[in-house]
């Protein structure tokens, strides 16, 4: 499975993410690389408006960033790709754009908005099992030992 994130539509959707964050992105990247991990998916975000010097293609892990340069959109960035992907692929587009959806579902790609992609992305492990009432740690003789040198032996 591979998805197509226009990023920054999606980061003001992500809890704790701002736009307004200097590192908006690399934070975006670290929730995308747990998500990506745990789906087993591929990944590809597309964050405009890159700084001269940083615009390009870098790897993280199963995700590909593109920072598009100053001048292009995401968008269209976005578009360039899908004519790359054959028609029908089972490529999935996360975006609230209207025209990047309408562009995904002329390519037969299954959109889904920011919003309902952003609450899958937290991936909490889940809740250790809770103790059973009157059961007892059991220590070794040697964490015994420890804490009889550290306490003394009253």
């Amino acid at each position: 499975m591979l998805y197509l994130i226009d990023g920054h539509n999606l980061i003001p959707f992500v809890d704790g993410l701002s736009l307004k964050q200097m590192d908006d992105e690399m934070k975006l990247l670290e929730v995308l690389q747990d998500f990506s991990r745990v789906n087993r998916v591929k990944i590809e975000v597309f964050f405009d408006g890159a700084t001269p010097g940083w615009a390009g293609t870098r790897s993280y892990g199963n995700i590909r960033a593109h920072f598009v340069r100053k001048g292009e959109t995401a968008d269209d960035a976005i578009r360039k790709r899908l004519d790359q992907i054959p028609t029908g692929s089972g490529v999935s587009v996360v975006s609230s754009d209207r025209q990047v959806q309408a562009e995904a579902r002329n390519h037969r790609a299954a959109v889904i908005p920011s919003g309902e992609f952003a609450r899958n992305l937290r991936w909490k492990p889940s809740p250790p099992p809770k103790k059973k009432k009157g059961s007892q740690i059991e220590l070794s003789d040697d964490e015994v030992n420890e804490w009889l040198e550290l306490f003394g032996e009253e």
